[in-house]
């Protein structure tokens, strides 16, 4: 039995028009993965084995995301909301939630090991998140099924060291009163964290690594570069990777950072990248040398070596 969100969909997909984002995966949802607005069957479940070697391949990302997804968590869980973490094909492999609406979030297959790929449940954040790469909120009727116009969902990509998506971290309501302003609100944090999880994952990847961030960040993500020591680009973010010309998915052929960086001198193009970064972690951390240490991913001493190479004083002024 159709309803009016149904026939909006349809319509809206049987349209010659072009239309929006939206209204793009409506048709992918429907003319690619063959779905029905209107099927009332929960989203697919995989095996509890599944489950787990789904996240043994993650073990070490997963390990590093949790403090992350606790920390939304406790800005977001007393409002109705839960934190989930999926892996890049869709697949929930950690969730939080309160206990009081646990069972709203189970019923709705909101819980580990459903699969919430735009191929599954059709238009919804995280797999719609997932197939175009990009932040997404999916408030309400925007959703494909009309089983989940109920839910509104704020989705953020992760990407690996590699560049390609990893995971997707998304934050469902189940509050009947979530307004679409309020979940602009909760957008913004969960693209801030998850920001946080991919600088962090990159880090972890190449630890032995001086990591550069680059003069400005994109909105797709922090603008990071892996430099050995001979000064050769081994590593760079997704963000940094399109901002350079990088290319997505193959390690990267070493190349000096003068000449990612600028070159009108591999000294003084290397000085300002590094000089700048150091400056805005001392500035985050508020002087406090130890926590802009920790930011950098470097010892106290080496910071204070550093700033004395480059001039910066005590309190990161030249």
């Amino acid at each position: 039995m159709r309803t009016s969100h149904a026939d909006h969909i349809i319509s809206a997909v049987e349209s010659d028009t072009v239309g929006t984002r939206l209204t793009a995966s409506w048709r992918r949802s429907m003319k690619k993965h063959g779905l029905d607005p209107t099927r009332t069957p929960q989203p697919r479940r995989f095996s509890d084995l599944e489950i787990q070697e789904r996240r043994a391949r993650l073990e070490g990302f997963m390990d590093l995301a949790t403090p992350k997804l606790d920390h939304l968590f406790q800005m977001v869980g007393n409002t109705g909301c839960s934190v989930l973490m999926t892996d890049r094909d869709g697949v929930i492999l950690d969730q939080r939630s309160k206990d009081a609406d646990s069972d709203t979030f189970q019923a709705w297959g909101l819980w580990a090991g459903f699969d919430w790929s735009e191929q599954s449940e059709g238009t919804n954040g995280i797999g719609t998140c997932i197939a175009e790469g990009r932040n997404v909120i999916i408030h309400r009727d925007e959703h494909f099924m009309s089983r989940n116009t109920a839910m509104s969902c704020m989705d953020s990509p992760i990407f690996g060291p590699d560049g390609e998506l990893i995971a997707a971290l998304d934050v469902s309501s189940c509050r009947a009163d979530q307004t679409e302003a309020y979940a602009r609100l909760i957008a913004g944090v969960v693209a801030q964290t998850a920001k946080q999880i991919e600088a962090e994952a990159f880090r972890a990847a190449f630890p032995k690594a001086r990591i550069i961030a680059g003069p400005e960040d994109r909105p797709e993500g922090a603008v990071l570069l892996a430099v050995d020591q001979d000064d050769l680009v081994i590593g760079a973010t997704r963000a940094a990777r399109r901002a350079y010309g990088l290319g997505l998915g193959t390690v990267i052929d070493p190349r000096p950072a003068s000449d990612i960086l600028g070159r009108d001198s591999s000294v003084s193009a290397l000085e300002r990248a590094e000089r700048a970064a150091l400056k805005r972690a001392i500035a985050r951390a508020g002087g406090n040398m130890s926590a802009a240490a920790r930011e950098l991913g470097i010892g106290r001493a080496t910071l204070y070596r550093r700033m004395k190479r480059l001039g910066i004083g005590e309190n990161g002024e030249n």
